[in-house]
């Protein structure tokens, strides 16, 4: 463990801040401090604490929020200086199910700094609805969810990754009850209520009403504020990971950071490196996802040289509530239908009133989510329709209230009984099925650097994911990183840390821009979000076709190369919206190069120009970015089993590979 000076507890107040008048020489330690439980995970305001730095008492007591939580110190420094430089143990991106459940995890053993870029429960964790699956039910089986999973992921998951998901997912779920998760019980039995939903052949899905990610979000959060070992940094972007060469080869040491709401430059130096940093629904127009939701783990992985895996394969949730762009405003997600509302006798319909998924699928309403999405596009297309209806309104008022209070009340301010009438939904884009590529023990090919949760390609999903599996996955790798982590940190010896660290630190840290931006690029960067969302969401959507990828292929590459002048100039300013813009490029980048070199229709990726699935095809997409040469722009070459090709994309050195089957390259610019 990460340790220097000492840390009496006692409670916080708001001017105990590390000193304001020491210079910046030390490097900030986490053996130095201390996150306390809030009294609510919006404000999370701490218990005051005394410290002792090097012997002396720090003085004037004041409050810290957690917008402005500043660490203890070995050596404090200025409040007006513009860096940095904290060490820590376990360095972990994202206030998730995964970040929380890694965080607590690696907190038995060591220092622990937790950052995430807005409030603490503002990521997808809060807002999912279904709940977590596990086989709990006598009359269920592990073999019964096993086979669900890769049937739902159309025979592309990883069989070995999804029966350890599905056997060790039991113990997680329990484990999450006993940190203090108040999930709905059976009033007849007091065991968990089971739900059932699309692609399950039995109820297994444990949840809280229908709010199950915001208790979930809760008690981990609860959980984390009361351990002494993990310090909480809210409002803190991760603008790259910090690479540094050990035995000649480069391993992730920590992350440039800034703080969004002061532009302060923060070098964390840690010993292992989490990505938990959600998905990238922000990517599409319409999304079920949060503002937070840019893809910037993806990315920054990405040009950290790690590979990334089935970025094809994005989930559109079959049912989100539609609204008139007038009732919309300045919102920038959609609400959410929850699956469950299908599994508890739901149906679709038209709005002629016909119920039509029993002509595209034997399972109708409970298919799995890529066949009722294209079955929704599809029947909207067929008549012209802006959205189809969603009507629950022949199950009892009781228990549609009992079971579904949030969407009852959400669609109540809208005008909508769901009691009485059916509810307007349409797809919109929910779930990243592809991502960092990780190992069995959430390790990436970047030593020293893990991923766990969306972010992450695990081998789970498939081409697509089974409802309520996600939050599942996210809190088995999590436990199962903590071991791997472990064994990495001691397998590289403390001399060699050291001299790692200390090459990091001749790394430049560059702040974002915190005063006002002007208005007129303030629209422009909104604009080209709006631009990119729409690329997406006309090109790259549920439905594809060869020629639309190929137009979002040029319109991507021309605004990444947009976005880096604007970095590169300095006569721009550099707001934190112009880094998440670049991110969500390069995660659009990413879809679509995957997408263009499917030459099949499998799960998420529907194309148009390949309807039927390929056999020679049943194999995981992999890109990986490395630096260093060109490639002459237009070059490439024959892939070939085992054999890895380079292609130019954007300047970068690319190849790209895929296994077991076959190794892929990226599409001809």
């Amino acid at each position: 463990m990460v340790v220097q000076g000492t840390v009496a507890r006692t409670p916080w107040t708001l001017a105990n801040a590390p000193g304001r008048n020491a210079r910046n020489d030390r490097a900030t330690t986490l053996g130095s401090m201390r996150c306390q439980r809030g009294r609510s995970i919006r404000t999370a305001t701490r218990r005051p604490v005394k410290d002792q730095i090097q012997g002396k008492r720090l003085r004037s007591p004041r409050t810290l929020s957690t917008a402005r939580f500043r660490a203890h110190a070995n050596g404090s420094m200025d409040a007006c200086e513009k860096e940095e430089t904290v060490k820590v143990d376990f360095l972990v991106v994202g206030t998730g199910i995964a970040g929380l459940s890694y965080a607590l995890e690696a907190a038995k053993h060591g220092s622990v700094l937790l950052v995430t870029k807005d409030k603490p429960h503002e990521c997808n964790t809060n807002y999912a609805q279904g709940g977590v699956c596990a086989v709990l039910d006598t009359e269920d089986s592990v073999e019964s969810h096993i086979n669900d999973t890769l049937v739902a992921g159309a025979y592309l998951c990883d069989q070995k990754v999804v029966e350890t998901v599905c056997r060790e997912g039991p113990a997680r779920v329990a484990h999450l009850a006993e940190l203090g998760a108040e999930f709905t019980k059976n009033a007849k039995t007091g065991d968990f209520h089971l739900a059932k939903e699309g692609g399950h052949s039995h109820p297994r899905i444990v949840h809280a009403a229908d709010t199950t990610g915001k208790e979930i979000e809760r008690a981990l959060l609860d959980s984390v504020y009361m351990h002494p070992n993990i310090v909480m940094r809210d409002h803190c972007f991760v603008l790259e990971l910090l690479l540094s060469k050990i035995k000649g080869k480069e391993h992730c040491v920590g992350a440039h950071i800034v703080e969004s709401m002061t532009g302060r430059a923060l070098r964390v130096l840690a010993k292992t490196t989490m990505l938990a940093t959600g998905g990238a629904g922000q990517v599409y127009l319409n999304t079920t996802n949060p503002a937070v939701a840019t893809g910037d783990g993806l990315a920054i992985a990405f040009r950290a040289k790690a590979e990334v895996a089935n970025m094809e394969f994005f989930q559109f949730h079959p049912t989100s509530l539609y609204l008139e762009p007038a009732q919309r405003q300045d919102m920038t997600k959609a609400f959410l239908i929850s699956e469950a509302v299908r599994g508890a006798g739901g149906r679709l319909l038209n709005l002629e009133g016909e119920q039509f998924m029993q002509g595209y699928d034997r399972r109708a309403e409970l298919a799995p989510r890529d066949v009722v999405a294209r079955s929704i596009d599809s029947e909207m297309r067929k008549h012209g329709q802006s959205h189809v209806l969603l009507d629950i309104s022949d199950q009892p008022s009781s228990e549609i209230l009992d079971h579904f209070p949030n969407i009852a009340a959400t669609c109540k301010v809208f005008g909508i009984d769901i009691t009485k009438d059916p509810i307007p939904v349409v797809p919109a884009a929910h779930y990243m099925c592809g991502g960092v590529k990780t190992g069995l023990d959430a390790q990436t090919n970047v030593p020293g650097l893990f991923a766990c949760g969306e972010v992450a390609y695990t081998g789970l999903h498939g081409a697509n994911r089974l409802a309520s599996n996600s939050l599942l996955e996210g809190l088995v790798f999590a436990h199962r990183a903590v071991s791997s982590a472990l064994e990495y940190s001691a397998a590289i010896e403390k001399d060699t840390v050291a001299h790692a660290w200390g090459s990091a630190m001749d790394v430049p840290l560059l702040s974002v821009s915190t005063s006002t931006v002007g208005e007129g690029f303030q629209a422009l960067l909104h604009e080209k979000k709006l631009e990119v969302q729409n690329v997406m969401w006309q090109n790259v959507g549920i439905v594809r076709t060869v020629a639309k990828l190929q137009v979002a292929r040029l319109q991507l590459a021309a605004l990444h190369e947009e976005i880096s002048c604007y970095l590169k100039d300095p006569a721009y300013p550099k707001p934190m919206e112009l880094f998440e813009l670049r991110n969500l490029v390069t995660c659009g980048q990413l879809i679509v190069w995957s997408a263009l070199k499917r030459k099949e229709s499998r799960g998420l990726h529907f194309c148009l120009d390949y309807k039927e699935q390929v056999e020679a095809e049943r194999c995981p997409t992999v890109i990986s970015a490395h630096r260093g040469g060109r490639v002459g722009k237009g070059s490439s070459a024959q892939v070939t089993q085992g054999k890895r090709k380079t292609h130019s994309i954007l300047g970068s050195r690319m190849n790209a590979e895929s296994h077991p089957v076959k190794t892929r390259c990226l599409p001809e610019e």
